[in-house]
């Protein structure tokens, strides 16, 4: 009996968490309209691997209203919202999130989403995709495409392409210019930021905050930590992303140096071992570690373990490592700080990006028989509409080019 009462309020705490995101989201409100109407996925099951919270519900409620028959589960072992989980089982979808997965349970659940049968895959990540060119490649001749959303997923699947493997078409809105200018700038800025301040509850005025990587992610969080009145240290590989980063008035060295002086350490490069033994021995008494790419695999747990002679949770989320002569604090187990810790990204953030995704999988099931098995970026016709759609939803209005200008800039005849 409390068991059903605990499942009651949480399917509650969902229902009010999915209204609030959907009074929020104006772009995908429009697109379900129009799906509504048009019925475009009719007949189709889209299998997908997201992390399972609010918005993520706007998304699935989109698509099913279009037609499809949608099975879902987390794509982070402690990404997923119970209360939305079950919510989402209530409305009758197929859900096998939970937060707090064991790895087997969460590679169970991705296959039992592929169990389905899916014909378009929206994934976070490319565990989903990476699965249908494995140990599930019996199935993966049936999926007519997918769309992949992260920078981490998209560096894995052109990897397949360029080897010549890659199993049907993929659609690349990680490259959207409606997701990365936006999502991953302002939406991991402001997120990674929450999920930190919630974690320790400290004051980031006057601190040194190391950011490692300065694509669009590390540009937000160097940005917010800016504004925060953090004082800004950039390590990059990248030549024009490092000279940007100084451009940009931060200071730029090596992972090497900026361990020795670094009191919050962020990473957000999609790459392994950003930060390993040798800078834990250098980092100070005290120092803190986060990490806001994909996978749990940017700050070295196995070293940072192999150094500790202890560790223990000292808040909820924050684990301490005793190295003898001083302390680390390691955020949300190294796993996405903004989503382990937080809430994920912004409302109107999220409404951009997944209605990016739902309109990859409405082009996906139009056009699947023309596309060829390689990484296509977002049409850019459909970038510009959900531009369009947010901009009107925001009451924005823009000039137009006349007919003499629109011809000036194509005719090279003209001259000045």
């Amino acid at each position: 009996m409390e068991h059903e009462e605990n499942k009651e309020e949480l399917i509650e705490s969902g229902y009010r968490k999915i209204g609030w995101a959907e009074r929020h989201m104006k772009v995908m409100e429009k697109i379900r309209s129009i799906f509504s109407k048009e019925r475009p996925l009719e007949g189709y099951t889209i299998g997908m691997a997201l992390h399972v919270e609010a918005k993520t519900a706007v998304l699935v409620k989109t698509l099913v209203d279009g037609g499809a028959d949608v099975v879902i589960t987390g794509c982070n072992p402690l990404s997923s919202q119970d209360d939305v989980s079950e919510a989402l089982r209530d409305m009758g979808i197929k859900c096998y999130s939970k937060r707090g997965m064991s790895e087997k349970e969460y590679y169970d659940a991705l296959n039992r989403v592929l169990d389905s049968e899916p014909d378009v895959i929206i994934d976070d990540g490319a565990d989903l995709i990476f699965l249908l060119h494995g140990e599930r490649s019996n199935i993966s001749e049936r999926v007519l495409g997918a769309s992949e959303e992260t920078t981490t997923g998209i560096i894995r699947i052109r990897a397949m392409e360029k080897e010549g493997v890659l199993k049907f078409p993929v659609i690349d809105v990680n490259n959207a210019m409606t997701k990365y200018l936006f999502d991953n700038r302002y939406g991991t800025g402001q997120s990674t930021w929450d999920g930190i301040l919630r974690s320790t509850n400290m004051l980031i005025a006057g601190k040194k905050v190391v950011v490692a990587g300065y694509g669009w992610c590390g540009r937000g969080i160097a940005m917010r930590a800016k504004g925060l009145g953090a004082k800004v240290i950039v390590t990059e590989v990248d030549e024009i992303r490092a000279l940007e980063a100084v451009m940009d008035g931060f200071e730029v060295m090596p992972m090497s140096e900026a361990a020795k002086i670094g009191d919050i350490f962020i990473t957000a490069t999609g790459d392994r071992d950003v930060i390993v033994e040798e800078h834990f021995r250098q980092m100070k008494d005290g120092a803190i570690l986060a990490n806001s790419g994909h996978f749990n695999v940017e700050i070295s747990i196995p070293d940072l373990e192999k150094l500790s002679k202890s560790s223990k949770e000292v808040r909820h989320g924050v684990t301490e490592y005793d190295l003898g002569d001083k302390k680390l604090y390691l955020l949300a187990e190294g796993r996405l700080v903004n989503l382990v810790a937080g809430e994920g990204h912004p409302i109107e953030v999220m409404d951009m990006s997944f209605s990016d995704q739902a309109l990859s999988v409405r082009y996906i099931i139009e056009n699947h028989d023309r596309l060829e098995n390689r990484v296509y970026i977002l049409p850019e016709e459909l970038d510009r509409k959900v531009a369009r759609l947010k901009l009107e939803s925001l009451g924005v209005q823009i000039d137009e080019l006349s007919e003499v200008q629109k011809k000036y800039l194509t005719d090279w005849r003209q001259g000045t």
